[in-house]
């Protein structure tokens, strides 16, 4: 079954991402505000969920659906698609080459601390990647296998973070960064959570840390590294993901690069 859905997740993914991409060329236009003054939706972001909504209860209508823009439909077969229609819509709102759709499939109740997810695909549709996962599976970049090596320096580690809408919060999160770039080699900020996790699972990055992600933040992603080899968990080992925390590591650094945070004071 997980290759079944993870067909139909690579194909509903690729389809959104070239119509948001589409769209961004053809203009954006904000139509409201979400926690904060800077938490900006644009029409793309309605218009792609709405299509993937359309397209996942087309093909499986008895799944449920949990989407950022509000889009919630119950699921009566145990299956729940959690869907970003546009991550990193502030890249998008300013032309960034660094955003993605993100769709993931998962089952149980739809909620990170319980699921289980069973398929992922994030899209890049301006860097032209896909990158997809099944659970037992493994992961692909392109269609390429994407397998880590481990690496153990913590001086030579490429790590990344994220930060919130709020104001008050990038100041406390920035602390922390403040406190970790010293011991690294070096800190990235992307603007895109799905992209983070992938990056890792892709080798771009050694490790990745964010606070206050949602759900559909981070399902695909999170699948992509953990399929690829990287460990993602909580702050503490063997913890889930979620909106309290979410590290995703090379695992040779793994275990490293969560004491290194909880010594920054992190999360």
């Amino acid at each position: 079954m997980n290759d079944s859905l993870l067909t139909l997740a690579r194909r509903v993914t690729a389809e959104a991402a070239e119509r948001a991409a589409r769209a961004r060329r053809e203009g954006v236009e904000l139509t409201g505000l979400k926690s904060t003054p800077t938490d900006v939706v644009t029409r793309a972001d309605q218009e792609t969920e709405a299509y993937l909504v359309s397209e996942l209860l087309r093909a499986r209508p008895d799944d449920g659906i949990l989407g950022e823009e509000g889009e919630g439909v119950a699921s009566t077969s145990g299956l729940t698609w959690v869907i970003d229609p546009i991550d990193g819509t502030v890249n998008y709102l300013y032309d960034i080459p660094a955003w993605a759709v993100s769709v993931a499939v998962v089952e149980g109740d739809p909620d990170p601390a319980t699921w289980r997810t069973l398929a992922g695909c994030v899209v890049n549709p301006l860097a032209r990647e896909m990158y997809a996962a099944a659970a037992g599976v493994g992961a692909t970049l392109n269609d390429r296998p994407l397998e880590l090596e481990p690496r153990s320096e913590l001086a030579s580690a490429l790590v990344a973070t994220g930060f919130a809408y709020a104001a008050e919060r990038r100041l406390e999160q920035a602390a922390i960064a403040a406190r970790v770039i010293g011991r690294v080699r070096d800190l990235r900020r992307m603007g895109a959570a799905s992209l983070d996790l992938c990056g890792v699972a892709a080798g771009r990055l050694d490790a990745y840390w964010e606070t206050g992600l949602h759900p559909w933040d981070h399902a695909a992603g999170a699948l992509i590294a953990r399929e690829a080899g990287a460990v993602v968990s909580g702050l503490e080992a063997g913890s889930r993901e979620g909106w309290a925390f979410t590290l995703a590591a090379n695992p040779g650094l793994a275990e490293q690069i969560r004491m290194m945070l909880f010594s920054s004071g992190a999360p």
